[in-house]
């Protein structure tokens, strides 16, 4: 009778430690979906304020229409890019494009004193801070779920029910070269 109650405890404790890892599991999983919406809020907030900064200072800065052609083409490729490997190259290559058109604003003093110009910078710079935040919990949150389905004993309830693993958002060691050391700083 002894050991039916052992077995029938063991059962119950098995029972109960594969809810309590699935639900860690879906938990983390859910913690990597709602970071990485996060980082697409910014993204979208970015690529709706670069058009913009490229109007406003399209007048002044007639010299420079290359710069603001890189921008407008990195933006197009960025908002093309569906997979998060891609996502990190080609937003990577905007940021560049985009720290370019700033550098090229300072030689314009008519733009330091435009009002509009100024907020439009400001606006991007911080959603730029926010893109690095929410792609540093992002890349923290991965992590964390990857773990989780990696560990003993949890690995075996990611298995049974066939948990994925996530990518980080970062860019590879092959597309660093393809791009200047600027666009890849992280």
């Amino acid at each position: 009778m002894v050991i039916a109650w052992i077995v029938i405890a063991f059962i119950v404790t098995l029972f109960l430690w594969s809810i309590f890892s699935y639900n860690r599991i879906v938990t983390a999983r859910n913690d990597v979906q709602n970071a990485w919406s996060q980082i697409d809020i910014q993204l979208k907030r970015r690529h709706d304020l670069i058009p913009n900064l490229v109007a406003a200072v399209r007048g002044y800065m007639e010299h420079e229409r290359h710069i603001l052609e890189h921008v407008a083409e990195a933006r197009s490729l960025a908002l093309a890019a569906r997979k998060i490997p891609e996502k990190s190259v080609t937003e990577s290559r905007l940021s560049l494009e985009v720290k370019a058109l700033f550098a090229a604003m300072e030689a314009y003093p008519e733009l330091k004193a435009n009002q509009n110009v100024l907020r439009l910078q400001d606006e991007l710079v911080s959603t730029e801070n926010r893109i690095a935040f929410s792609r540093q919990l992002y890349n923290d949150l991965v992590a964390n779920y990857m773990t989780l389905l990696q560990v003993f004993p949890d690995v075996i309830i990611a298995s049974l029910f066939g948990f994925k693993g996530a990518e980080y958002f970062s860019v590879s060691s092959d597309d660093r070269r393809a791009l200047p050391s600027a666009a890849v700083q992280q």
